[in-house]
């Protein structure tokens, strides 16, 4: 409570001062600045975004002029405020506040264009766009409080507020710098582990499941580091953290063990290369093909383009059948009846041109067709055919040639039978008395 009557009384004092000194002919100033500034600036990124939309696009042009939308609030308030300073002083009147006013404007254009600027070279992921504003106002508020001279003042504050574990001093501004730190750090490591999973894709040597894994490889172990870095960087000792640890390691035997099972069944499909992106798998009532490999789950897409999450663990205890694990070759088949009263010879020649109305089937292996069993009602054929790419789904090409099979048969008078029944009426004397 101490410590925050004392921030309190300093930042009184220091505005106290700033106000004794102030005029209304210079708010006047800076308040007519920051209104028409935001009006063209409002105007400016509307026009923007009606000319280049919402998605950023490379390109050193569009580049400039998304650029310009960060510069255009800050330069406009400037200069409003440097014809309003030319005016007092011609009628002397002195401008304290405007020239304080004048380098938090300056900061605040050249962190605003430095940070986008970062971001477009680095990484231009939609979460980095929107933590932007948040980063630049945090940067410039702490460069206003060195320009104004109140940061050190407010930092010994923030130090005085500190509690002790052990040997271990935390304080609210260690805290503050940790979280700084931190930040800084894994912008670095995401931008490391970006660069390293590009690297990864553009390699024809590496297969697509050691891609992934070596990204998530990198993203923990660099991640890691950073929080460990920047640990050590606030002065915050980390033998301390060994009951933490222990702490962790309970919650992983009791309620995380499942979350750690997927994230090890994970890196185990990833390095042990049984299921991949682009593979065509089955497992329960599901099929589809992967559509991405996550540290948690795999993403598996189906003919409906409905995407299901599969936890990692599933895939490991589970049966599943990977149609395209060493040999995307995949052979369909297609049963059906004739009746006993067609030519046998006939039809197996039928079933085979149905074969040429999908360009899916392959010449080789040759489709065949195989007499396979004498049912109660007919003739058991079944056509065997091959496919190349099972990710395209099945159902469509038995579709195409249960159709030319049915119009071959109509036009050659094969007919398929189906179940019937003779029932015999046997004459009983006893029932008829």
């Amino acid at each position: 409570m101490e410590n925050l009557t004392l921030l309190q009384s300093f930042i009184s004092s220091k505005m106290h001062k700033l106000l004794v000194a102030d005029s209304a002919w210079q708010l006047t100033v800076l308040f007519l600045g920051i209104i028409v500034a935001w009006k063209l600036n409002h105007h400016w990124r509307k026009r923007l975004t009606a000319h280049l939309g919402q998605e950023e696009q490379r390109g050193v042009s569009r580049f400039l002029l998304r650029g310009s939308g960060y510069l255009v609030f800050p330069i406009v308030t400037l200069v409003f405020i440097y014809i309003g300073v030319a005016i007092l002083q011609f009628y002397q009147i002195a401008t304290p506040i405007l020239d304080v006013v004048i380098p938090l404007l300056l900061s605040l254009a050249a962190i605003r264009i430095s940070v986008y600027s970062l971001r477009r070279t680095f990484n231009r992921s939609q979460n980095l766009r929107t933590w932007e504003g948040f980063i630049s106002i945090s940067i410039w508020c702490l460069v206003a409080l060195h320009l104004l001279g109140w940061l050190p003042g407010i930092l010994d504050a923030l130090d005085r507020s500190a509690i002790n574990f052990g040997n271990t001093r935390i304080s609210v501004l260690s805290v503050a710098k940790f979280i700084i730190m931190a930040g800084i750090y894994i912008v670095v490591a995401r931008w490391l582990a970006t660069l390293i999973e590009q690297q990864t894709r553009q390699s024809k040597v590496i297969s697509s499941s050691m891609q992934v894994g070596l990204s998530k490889f990198a993203n923990v172990v660099l991640y890691s580091i950073a929080i460990v870095v920047a640990l050590n960087s606030v002065g915050i000792d980390l033998t301390t953290l060994t009951v933490f640890g222990g702490a962790i390691g309970v919650g992983l035997g009791f309620g995380l063990q499942r979350i750690a099972s997927n994230f090890i069944s994970g890196f185990i499909l990833l390095f042990d290369r049984s299921i991949k992106p682009g593979d065509v798998i089955s497992i329960g009532d599901r099929f589809g093909w992967v559509v991405a490999l996550h540290a948690r789950y795999i993403v598996v897409k189906d003919r409906d383009g409905v995407e299901t999450l599969i936890p990692n663990e599933n895939i490991i205890t589970s049966e599943v059948t990977n149609w395209s694990y060493s040999d995307k070759h995949v052979r369909v088949k297609v049963p059906l009846q004739i009746s006993y009263q067609d030519d046998v010879e006939v039809a197996m020649q039928l079933m085979l041109d149905a074969c040429n109305v999908s360009n899916r089937v392959l010449k080789t292996p040759e489709p065949n067709v195989r007499l396979t069993a004498f049912e109660d009602s007919g003739i058991k054929l079944e056509l065997r055919l091959w496919l190349n790419d099972p990710e395209k789904g099945v159902g469509s090409v038995k579709s195409d040639i249960n159709l030319a099979i049915w119009k071959s048969f109509k036009e050659n008078k094969i007919t398929i039978p189906y179940p019937q029944r003779d029932v015999h009426i046997v004459k009983n004397d006893f029932i008829d008395n």
